[in-house]
């Protein structure tokens, strides 16, 4: 297994990291058996980050990990988890989110703790909430070693909160569909300047970029004189990046993990040749002309008055035609309806004043194309969706803590 190491901490960090958001199931709930199997296969060949939250798998991934790594295997590898921010109200809150998340993993300390999902919104909340005097009191007492933030959200804002910190590690989106959306390509080099560890999630855009791939795409990959599948390519594209620490991915099959790090291992930073660069601009194109929305992310139209984040409405848009890819919905009401950004930010916001149109180099219809996206990924009854999320989510951290106590 390859390694690199994040300036900033020291550590030396496998180049593939195990995601435990997507663990194997049995009857809906973890398959413990296969995926103990999985994880104890990763350690012994290298693998040595495994990244959790706190509500994945149902609020049982931190507990299925804490009871497998207990007897010898916690030391073997860097663990990471991540705080619900949307969750918090309070500073104690995230006292108590800590402590619940320490006992769940049955371990001391924590290696790189991540505030969850940051954006405009939720950052200006906690940072208000005193987040950044908790991260420092946290490593005062040994409770976690690093302090992190995973994100969803423009370049600017990513920028605002890497300068507002003494960061250790974050954790972005990226891929060769993602070059110049959320942080971007942008985003990690400004990172990387920091000394920071650079964290991968989505390199295969939720599987995306390793099934339901467009015959010519397949065929332009298949031109090349060594055969690769989808995601060899996908990944291969992101670990070229010197900037990147890790790939966080979430496998689920033996095969899967085996391929996975068979990819990394043979892969060193900036070995892509001129070529093989130039299958994914061929690549990419593809998927440029399935765009219904041929919007270029020049970010002109933005900041939007009313809040609207267009590009990203434009991005998921464009996602959910290409890949028909039922989780965007989710993801849109989940972010851009405010429940986890604290910030709404959806297509239905905009009033139509126009000022938007007249920055656009393109000309869009940028008004009349947000009613599309807001019908298309909104829906009808968006507004009571998102009212009926934001009542249900404590609630359902609070049905977690339960589970885990009664599972430890």
């Amino acid at each position: 297994m390859k390694y690199r190491k994040i300036n900033k901490t020291g550590d030396k960090i496998s180049v593939l990291g195990f995601g435990a958001m997507r663990l194997p199931t049995k009857n809906g709930f973890i398959d413990k058996e296969s995926a103990k199997e999985l994880i104890y296969y990763a350690i012994e060949n290298g693998v040595s980050f495994i990244d959790t939250a706190f509500p994945y798998h149902g609020g049982f991934s931190e507990s299925f990990l804490g009871e497998i790594l207990s007897n010898g295997y916690r030391n073997k590898v860097k663990l990471s988890t991540k705080l619900p921010q949307w969750s918090v109200k309070k500073y104690e809150d995230m006292e108590m989110y800590l402590d619940t998340q320490l006992k769940n993993l049955k371990t001391d300390y924590i290696d790189y703790y991540f505030i969850h999902s940051l954006s405009k919104g939720s950052w200006d909340k906690m940072k208000n909430l005193g987040v950044l005097e908790f991260l420092d009191d946290a490593k005062k007492k040994g409770k976690i070693k690093n302090a992190c933030f995973s994100y969803h959200d423009n370049l600017e804002t990513f920028k605002e909160i890497i300068d507002s910190y003494n960061w250790d590690a974050c954790m972005i989106q990226y891929n060769y569909l993602d070059e110049k959306n959320q942080a971007g390509k942008e985003g990690l080099k400004y990172a990387a300047s920091k000394g920071i560890g650079v964290f991968i999630m989505e390199p295969l855009l939720g599987g995306n970029l390793s099934k339901n791939i467009p015959k010519e795409a397949k065929n332009i990959f298949n031109s090349y004189t060594t055969k690769r599948t989808p995601a060899n390519w996908a990944l291969r594209w992101v670990i070229n990046h010197p900037e990147v620490t890790c790939i966080l991915s979430g496998m689920n099959t033996k095969n899967q993990l085996i391929e996975n790090i068979s990819i990394l291992n043979e892969v060193s930073e900036s070995s892509l040749s001129n070529e093989e660069l130039g299958i994914y601009e061929q690549v990419k194109e593809v998927y440029r002309k399935q765009m219904k929305i041929k919007c270029t992310k020049c970010g002109y139209c933005m900041p939007c008055p009313f809040g609207v984040d267009i590009l990203e409405c434009f991005s998921m848009y464009n996602q959910n035609a290409m890949f028909n890819d039922s989780a965007v919905k989710f993801r849109y009401l989940m972010n851009l309806g405010g429940i986890i950004s604290n910030k709404p930010s959806h297509a239905k916001l905009c009033t139509n004043c126009g000022k938007c149109v007249k920055k656009c180099p393109q000309k869009l219809p940028i008004p009349k194309l947000l009613k599309d996206v807001s019908r298309e990924l909104g829906g009808k009854g968006f507004n009571y969706k998102v009212r009926t999320l934001k009542l249900i989510m404590p609630i359902y951290d609070l049905i977690t803590s339960v589970k885990n106590k009664a599972f430890n």
